[in-house]
């Protein structure tokens, strides 16, 4: 058996809105076992057989649309790539506010040419370093609500779907699936 973390883009944000009982249930319901959220924004962590992430992630998008009408994007990573996240990432010793690091998670690794062409909007004071399926994200003026560099941005300059978690999260879904 494996741990897990799904995190879903855009639960409770803006319009797509799902109680965590409802999110817990329907992991439940495809076989998945000690499920359990973390905050209200579509985290969610659960064992399972050894499985393919995109399958996991498939799944769980599949039966949100068919059971609630939900059509949002799921990722999922094993806990041992959250913690090789948090290891990796080049900004956290040097911050000690945990709002202004963070993790873009990435539904696959983009192009070298795409990660090339990847810049900050003008204006904006952000360091960024792509590591495979990840964006380590340092905000050293603020945090990430008034950037443009947001997952929609990422998404059109990389061509890949993009969910945010600042450090504080990045860590307890750490925790959560460590084995």
């Amino acid at each position: 058996m494996a741990r897990y973390a799904a995190l879903l883009r855009g639960v409770n944000v803006g319009t797509a809105r799902l109680a965590m009982t409802d999110l817990r249930r329907i992991v439940e319901d495809l076989g998945h076992e000690d499920v359990k959220t973390y905050l209200q924004s579509g985290n969610v962590v659960f064992t399972s057989p050894p499985t393919k992430d995109d399958i996991l992630a498939e799944g769980i998008a599949r039966k949100l649309a068919d059971e609630l009408g939900l059509r949002v994007p799921v990722l999922v990573r094993r806990g041992g790539e959250l913690a090789a996240v948090a290891d990796a990432s080049p900004y956290a010793k040097k911050q000690d506010d945990q709002t202004r690091v963070l993790v873009a998670f990435l539904s696959a690794k983009p192009t070298a040419a795409r990660v090339r062409d990847l810049t900050v909007p003008a204006g904006e004071n952000i360091e960024y370093e792509v590591i495979g399926r990840e964006i380590h994200l340092h905000f050293p003026d603020g945090g990430y609500g008034r950037t443009k560099f947001t997952n929609a941005y990422l998404e059109k300059k990389l061509g890949v779907v993009a969910t945010t978690r600042n450090w504080k999260s990045v860590l307890a879904l750490r925790d959560l699936t460590a084995d």
